[in-house]
């Protein structure tokens, strides 16, 4: 929007003539100055200007959602330079003020809406989640119910079920009493030592949803010292912040997973500067002890333009997790050092053969395999989950609520078709996903691999009513049993893809 008032140049050219050019231009001046007078009384100052000022506006609409309706309204001022000396310095004083920024509310224009278009404020959509909350930190009910809860959704891991349930019960009843008789309880974080896919993520999530805390999951193989490329360490709390909405109460009461831990271990026989190894762990005291931290809004780092919120860490818990591959080699050779001859050898051959070894971890195994002594003192409860055998798996397959099986046989429901699983499938299953040596992650994409065909062939057919999934379907050697709505039930054979095609091939040509 431009406005442009009178200028006094234009109204003194109105008369040339000499007859009456003193009258004219006292006349003149008596407009000039009438018209100035009301230029200040519209601006709301007292005060008299000879000069009308030239005043530019631009208003620019928001482009930030986030702040709908707030856009910054900036004006120009400025005027044409006056003949007469005495209004020179005056003029000279307006110029060095410069522009004036100020925020206009484009709702009050447009409407609640803010923007041109719009109804109404947007509404930030929740994240779903995959469990419904069922306690309130602000009455932490006592360890066993929240492990009757995991027992739920997490098979297996009783130990770990059983560490962290505790850790979590006494960590939130120091945040609710605070301090008692000047006696201050210090904060226990949580260290989780496991193989790849043993399910220490998928605890720390259920856990968190369980208790309706705001939980943010952070790569420790991201993480590196201020200044050099990657995640600053703030980052792990930006994170937090945002998993909260911004509610920095809120906040400062949630959960921080920092996984791959193991991945910023102190580098051996290294000259150069260790940025996203010892100095990540250097980093991270002051954070998981407790500190007030300055981390950007709405943004992952701090050379964003965004305002800055101080979030304190003192009650938030920090659980950190890792493979720590090799540590079994460290305790092992601990161990028999330790041993004494006689029944040595005996010793050394149980310690070889014992499955549950990281058992016997203490903080000189993890201080040997790359962490500082520093950081492991901020991890005092130290707990690990045991690999997965054939049998967890198949329990992982069909137990929990949210089980694999439960949602394939709710996605083909949809179409009104029932599936079913052998037992024998059931191991097959997990044989094979056992031997891609990934855990649990590995159940989704061993079914992936025949439920594909299944779920592209099924709806051609309306008739089909019930799909059974067998062991030679699974290990590529034969089609499920579909039972017709109107007829018995028959196998048929199905397309295979990839590996099992192929197979199918080679066994055809050996026959």
């Amino acid at each position: 929007m431009f406005s442009n008032p009178v200028n006094p140049k234009q109204d003194r050219k109105e008369s040339t003539s000499p007859s009456g050019a003193g009258k004219n231009n006292e006349d003149k001046k008596d407009s000039v100055d009438s018209v100035a007078d009301q230029e200040v009384l519209s601006s709301g100052s007292g005060a008299e200007e000879e000069n009308v000022p030239v005043e530019i506006e631009i208003r620019i609409p928001a482009q930030d959602d986030t702040l709908p309706g707030s856009t910054p309204e900036v004006i120009f001022s400025g005027g044409d330079e006056d003949p007469d000396e005495s209004g020179q310095e005056e003029h000279k004083e307006e110029a060095q003020r410069g522009p004036s920024i100020r925020f206009l509310n484009l709702g009050d224009i447009f409407g609640n809406g803010g923007g041109f278009g719009q109804t109404g404020p947007k509404v930030k959509k929740k994240k779903k989640r995959l469990h419904k909350p069922v306690f309130s930190i602000d009455d932490i009910p006592a360890p066993h119910r929240i492990k009757e809860e995991l027992d739920k959704y997490v098979i297996g891991q009783e130990k770990a079920k059983k560490f962290i349930s505790v850790a979590a019960y006494n960590h939130y009843k120091r945040v609710r009493t605070g301090t008692m008789d000047e006696i201050e309880i210090e904060k226990s974080n949580i260290l989780l030592i496991g193989p790849t896919g043993c399910g220490k993520t998928y605890l720390v999530r259920t856990l968190a949803e369980l208790l309706d805390v705001p939980l943010a999951i952070s790569d420790a193989t991201a993480l590196t010292e201020a200044g050099y490329i990657g995640d600053d360490i703030e980052s792990v709390i930006s994170k937090l912040l945002a998993a909260a909405d911004n509610d920095i109460e809120q906040a400062e009461k949630g959960i921080v997973f920092i996984d791959e831990i193991d991945k910023i271990a102190k580098k051996r026989n290294t000259n150069s500067r260790d940025v996203s190894g010892e100095s990540v762990q250097q980093g991270l005291l002051k954070i998981l002890e407790g500190a007030e931290i300055e981390v950007p809004v709405g943004a992952g780092s701090k050379n964003a333009m965004v305002p800055l919120a101080t979030v304190n860490t003192r009650n938030i818990l920090f659980i950190c997790g890792g493979a720590f591959p090799n540590l079994e080699t460290i305790i092992r050779e601990r161990l028999r050092k330790q041993t004494s001859f006689g029944f040595g050898a005996q010793l050394r051959d149980a310690f070889d053969n014992d499955k549950n070894i990281l058992d016997k971890v203490t903080n000189e195994d993890l201080r040997r395999f790359g962490m500082i002594p520093e950081f492991i003192g901020r991890l005092p409860i130290l707990c690990t989950l045991q690999g997965l055998d054939t049998e967890m798996l198949v329990r992982i397959l069909k137990e929990p609520r949210n089980a694999i099986l439960k949602q394939y046989q709710k996605l083909l429901a949809l179409d009104e078709v029932d599936l079913r699983f052998e037992d024998d499938a059931l191991e097959a299953i997990a044989a094979k996903a056992l031997e891609r040596d990934t855990g649990a992650r590995a159940l989704r994409s061993v079914i992936e691999d025949f439920m594909m065909d299944i779920m592209y062939e099924i709806p051609k057919d309306d008739n089909i009513g019930t799909v059974t999934i067998t062991r030679a379907f699974v290990e590529g050697k034969g089609g499920p049993v579909i039972s017709i709505r109107t007829e018995h039930p028959r196998q048929i054979a199905m397309n295979l893809s990839g590996n099992e095609e192929r197979r199918q091939n080679e066994q055809n040509e050996s026959e």
